[in-house]
């Protein structure tokens, strides 16, 4: 049965930093890599799409400890560990979903997202990969830490299988639920690419799972 997405990440906030850094292969290697990429100026301001309990931010603040961070997710257990886990620094927290929250315009050196948008459809990426573009400052850049779907029939596969269960269970809204449909790495790039970043490219790849790098 579909978990509407605050609901799912909610019920599992105390199993997620365990199935997160033991369950998926090579995450202790990229979200450090994540962090490492993000910008080392003092007090750069970034935006993170699906922090959650902030397993990115963990590295990043040791590298870079006078960041100042505006972290959105949907799920508010997963916000409340963060602010507690970062209680010494310059957080902000919003709770909803990226694509219905504004960021503003020029206001961050970069944004990032680790693990997080591999629910959504290429048609439904761009406007928010707009949104980004637009919020972030000239020469600013996304920093992007997902998985990908390994070819164009598996991405369409989930997809079809997604529309299979709301169907079998007469779920008819347009609310964000929890079930896998990650892009080819390709249809990223070129989501990336329509939606304005002039200089998109894969960083590092550990199987499924790549850091890809887009600049305004």
């Amino acid at each position: 049965m579909l978990e509407k997405m605050d609901e799912f990440f909610n019920n599992r906030v105390y199993l997620y930093e365990e199935h997160q850094l033991n369950a998926i292969e090579c995450a202790k290697e990229f979200y450090p890599f994540t962090a490492e990429c993000l910008p080392l100026k003092p007090d750069a301001f970034v935006l993170d799409l699906g922090c959650g309990t902030g397993l990115e931010l963990d590295y990043y603040f040791r590298l870079n400890p006078t960041a100042r961070i505006t972290g959105i997710d949907v799920a508010e257990d997963m916000l409340d560990v963060l602010k507690k886990r970062f209680s010494d620094k310059a957080i902000t927290v919003i709770k909803g979903s990226y694509f219905d929250v504004s960021f503003g315009n020029s206001r961050y050196d970069a944004a990032v997202s680790a693990e997080s948008l591999h629910h959504f459809t290429k048609e439904e990426k761009v406007p928010l990969y707009k949104k980004v573009r637009q919020a972030l400052s000239p020469g600013g850049f996304f920093i992007l830490t997902d998985y990908f779907a390994e070819s164009e029939e598996t991405e369409l596969r989930l997809r079809e299988e997604l529309r299979r269960i709301k169907t079998k269970e007469g779920i008819r809204d347009g609310g964000l639920y929890h079930f896998d449909t990650p892009l080819t790495a390709e249809h990223e790039i070129q989501a990336l690419e329509e939606a304005g970043f002039s200089c998109v490219s894969v960083l590092k790849r550990w199987g499924a799972t790549c850091t890809v790098k887009a600049v305004k």
